[in-house]
């Protein structure tokens, strides 16, 4: 007898997690898999957004049409973190005398090193990974068999580039998200999942402005994890943070709302965003709000959110400037670096150009670029 276990957050399931089970079943001959959704992830600053029930729910629809596959509620009910080395200990009491398989996409195998308890994992399963898009696993076998003094196997399949974090952020922006079954979208809009009130906001800019804070919420919640910033934090502070762009001084919004002296028209409406979150659309975060009070401008020592909606904003895939693709490849390794590089060439531009140079900016040009020379 041959089994695998498939887990994840599953928030929401969606269509390659299917194709990725049809096509282990098929290549591996595995008569039963079990699909187990984590209560809280390890690798997550913070629980799924959808609750345990809704994901368990959705991935019963998901996998209905799957033979073989049965959905199992094993780490919802022992709560806590979801730890796979336990899960995987569970199957091995469970069926002692069968082949157990472990499936993991390229991007958990990337990260399996630093797991808990990996070796105890690979006790008791053989580990079997996917690719996506153009990931490929093949080039981690050296690593890992140094590492762990076995291999893993590679399934032929490989599947495309569907996120659930991705189809999350459209589900907040109204959109049709990518790859997700009829019947789990219908029953994420029945159970009004993924739904933000400060959505609201979005009324108060133009189509093409709406478009960009969609850009920059993709942008920033696909580099949130890394960061340790939760998905909710950096979806609202990117689909908040031009909210007062086109709201003047003398609407009712913002009543009560004092500009800081001396700002320059362009950075203004960072200043009204985080009135308009607070004030009107209910954000009491205040990571949230700084992130959007000084998302334009930049400060001196910046929170990691804030740094985040910075550059998410400058360097969503919308931009073009000269030096762009410079700074997205940066983007994703080094944050500060990142940072760094795009105020000096800010700086730059606005001194090239002789547009007004707001002291803010030019001090947290200053203050970065010290600490990038103290570290090189």
């Amino acid at each position: 007898m041959k089994v695998a276990l498939f887990g994840g957050s599953f928030d929401p399931v969606h269509s390659e997690h299917v194709r990725l089970v049809r096509a282990a079943i098929g290549e591996l001959g595995l008569d039963r898999v079990f699909i187990v959704p984590s209560y809280r992830a390890p690798h997550k600053s913070a629980g799924a957004v959808a609750s345990g029930r809704d994901r368990l729910e959705m991935c019963r629809i998901a996998f209905s049409s799957v033979d073989r596959a049965t959905v199992s509620d094993f780490e919802l009910n022992a709560e806590g973190t979801s730890y796979s080395y336990l899960t995987c200990r569970k199957l091995r009491e469970c069926f002692p005398d069968a082949e157990r398989y472990f499936l993991v996409g390229a991007d958990m195998l990337e990260n399996f090193f630093s797991w808990r308890e990996p070796d105890d994992i690979l006790n008791n399963v053989t580990l079997v990974a996917c690719g996506r898009g153009d990931g490929k696993v093949g080039g981690l076998r050296e690593r890992f068999a140094e590492r762990f003094h076995t291999d893993f196997r590679e399934l032929s399949f490989c599947g495309e580039k569907v996120s659930s974090t991705a189809a999350r952020v459209a589900l907040a922006f109204g959109k049709e998200p990518q790859g997700l079954q009829k019947e789990v979208l219908g029953y994420i809009r029945k159970e009004g999942l993924y739904r933000y009130d400060a959505a609201r906001a979005l009324e108060l800019e133009k189509e093409e402005r709406v478009e960009h804070s969609y850009r920059v919420a993709l942008l920033a919640t696909a580099r949130a994890p890394s960061l340790r910033i939760p998905f909710e934090q950096a979806l609202l502070a990117a689909m908040l943070h031009d909210c007062g762009k086109y709201v003047p001084l003398s609407s009712p919004l913002l009543a009560g709302f004092e500009p800081p002296p001396e700002v320059p028209a362009p950075v203004l409406h960072q200043y009204t965003g985080a009135y308009l979150a607070e004030h009107e659309f209910g954000i009491r975060d205040e990571e949230i709000l700084r992130a959007i009070r000084y998302h334009t401008s930049g400060r001196e020592n910046m929170g990691t959110l804030e740094k985040l909606l910075y550059l998410a904003d400058l360097l969503e895939e919308g931009r073009t400037f000269a030096g762009v693709d410079a700074l997205r490849a940066l983007f994703w390794r080094d944050l500060d670096a990142c940072l760094a590089r795009s105020l000096k060439e800010q700086v730059e531009y606005l001194v090239g150009t002789g547009k007004p140079l707001y002291p803010l900016t030019l001090r947290a040009e200053a203050y970065y670029s010290a600490l990038q020379n103290a570290k090189n």
